[in-house]
């Protein structure tokens, strides 16, 4: 899909918008926050486009881990938890989308679980003609972690990296955003003194060592994963570049969706 606008894909990280080690925790004033920078730079720059993400932090992952989500679902006992974990995911969901309207922001919701279907999760179908029609009228998509059917494990959950890798070839984003607390993609975790300033495709198998876990419940493998998945996007994307930086000071995302060079580059 090719737009005249330059569009952005932005997730806002569940270590950013909640508590992770505390259960059911959304930070709040952070989500004013960052939905005010966000409205701020749309203002500032007229021909940029977005497609938001967010993850679920202390709400999704804490029930995830409880039932073993990620992992499948067969059980009945499973599959009130996989109903659980949907429930927890659309409640912070909720407290999102709310911030962001509060801002004058023109969104939508598209949850995973209600147009997705994957594979051991790979996605099999999903439904983006509709998503790709609010961005034709320059409204925003947002989209979560979420739980989805899978033909293979009956139920598992889809990360937010996940539906960006499913997204970033038929929607063609100039850039993604991965906003968190960390500065970016740590060298020496966990001393946490040193950061990547740029990552390769072929750098991946000798720094995964280093990157770490999630420093809190985090069900979808933490930063290893992310990057992973990230590189992955890359990979079938190869003019995309990605950025992993952290939006906890003032202005950081209005900073990085107007073309900051904060935190880790991810390249090609």
């Amino acid at each position: 899909m090719q737009t005249t606008r330059r569009l952005v894909f932005l997730k806002l990280g569940g270590s950013l918008i909640t508590d992770k080690a505390t259960a059911h925790t959304a930070r709040r004033e952070v989500l004013t926050r960052l939905a005010r920078e966000i409205s701020a730079a749309l203002q500032k720059d007229p021909d940029l486009s977005l497609v938001l993400g967010h993850g679920s932090g202390s709400f999704g992952h804490f029930a995830a881990q409880k039932y073993g989500t990620y992992t499948g679902v067969h059980t009945s006992l499973e599959w009130r938890g996989f109903a659980e974990v949907w429930k927890e995911a659309r409640a912070l969901n909720e407290i999102v989308m709310d911030a962001l309207v509060q801002a004058g922001l023109p969104v939508m919701a598209f949850p995973a679980s209600a147009i997705a279907i994957t594979s051991k999760r790979a996605v099999l179908r999903c439904e983006t003609e509709t998503l790709q029609k609010a961005l034709q009228h320059d409204l925003i998509p947002v989209i979560q972690g979420d739980v989805v059917f899978d033909t293979i494990l009956g139920g598992t959950i889809l990360s937010t990296e996940d539906q960006f890798f499913h997204l970033a070839p038929r929607l063609e984003p100039q850039r993604i955003l991965l906003a968190g607390v960390e500065p970016g993609v740590w060298s020496d975790y966990p001393a946490c003194k040193q950061l990547f300033d740029r990552i390769h495709l072929n750098d991946y198998t000798k720094i995964a060592p280093a990157l770490g876990a999630s420093a809190g419940v985090d069900v979808t493998g933490g930063m290893t994963q992310k990057v992973s998945r990230m590189l992955d996007v890359i990979r079938a994307n190869p003019r995309l570049e990605i950025r992993i930086f952290s939006g906890v000071e003032s202005n950081s995302i209005e900073r990085a969706l107007l073309g900051a060079e904060s935190g880790t580059l991810l390249s090609a």
